[in-house]
């Protein structure tokens, strides 16, 4: 009987040490923080949700490496873009990696301050991985877009959620 109860704590034990490591993420958390800087234009930190070997594509354009997409996604898009947002359509986590994709909408900023503002639409997926120092980072980004509406009755499109 005694061997019994060991073997029972043994598995007890061994259950809640193995669900520990296993600790999945909340991918809507990584992607309202990774949302939130976008929103408030802080091009570093969200560069600093960037894996190293990140990729990102949107149309013809595929660029990779966290030099290439800070620069050519961030840096040149982050200026002419407001009040981003995600309606997640679909979403998976593990204990090493994390998926959201759906739709977005943003408003598009004109070039010249005398022109409306667009509306800019499409869908989306972003892949975060867990990395070896055990934070969360953007491994793959992938936009789909419609062509920016504009005019001064531009109502956005409906967005399941």
């Amino acid at each position: 009987m005694k061997s019994v109860m060991y073997m029972l704590l043994l598995m007890v034990l061994g259950t809640a040490c193995s669900t520990a490591t296993q600790e999945t993420v909340t991918i809507q958390e990584l992607n309202k923080q990774f949302i939130s800087a976008w929103n408030t234009k802080e091009a570093d930190k969200i560069i600093g949700f960037l894996a190293d070997d990140v990729q990102f594509v949107q149309g013809s354009s595929h660029w990779q490496g966290k030099s290439e997409v800070s620069n050519k996604w961030v840096r040149a898009t982050l200026p002419t873009l407001d009040d981003l947002k995600i309606y997640a359509m679909s979403s998976g986590s593990d204990n090493q990696t994390a998926y959201e994709a759906g739709t977005f909408a943003v408003e598009v900023l004109p070039a010249n301050s005398d022109e409306p503002k667009g509306i800019g639409e499409g869908n989306f997926m972003l892949l975060w991985k867990k990395g070896a120092d055990n934070t969360w980072k953007l491994s793959y980004a992938q936009l789909e877009d419609l062509p920016v509406r504009t005019g001064t009755n531009v109502v956005p499109a409906r967005h399941m959620q």
